[in-house]
């Protein structure tokens, strides 16, 4: 039997790194998310502030399998 798999897509934010914000993007959407299995960063941006980096924001696709 084939699988089939659906691709969807996150923005995560940190006021630390691109690497935690993709984390938290992860993290919080296997509340919801089941069978995750790949991310893929699809963007990397920021906010500043004031002169200084204030948030890393990343877009992410993530893949997962449906179920039967």
């Amino acid at each position: 039997m084939s699988s089939v798999y659906k691709m969807t897509e996150l923005v995560g934010t940190s006021s630390h790194s691109f690497d935690e914000a993709v984390k938290d993007a992860v993290s919080r959407a296997s509340k919801t998310i089941r069978h995750m299995g790949w991310f893929e960063v699809v963007d990397q941006r920021g906010l500043i502030k004031d002169g200084q980096v204030a948030e890393f924001q990343v877009t992410i696709k993530v893949g997962f399998k449906l179920e039967d």
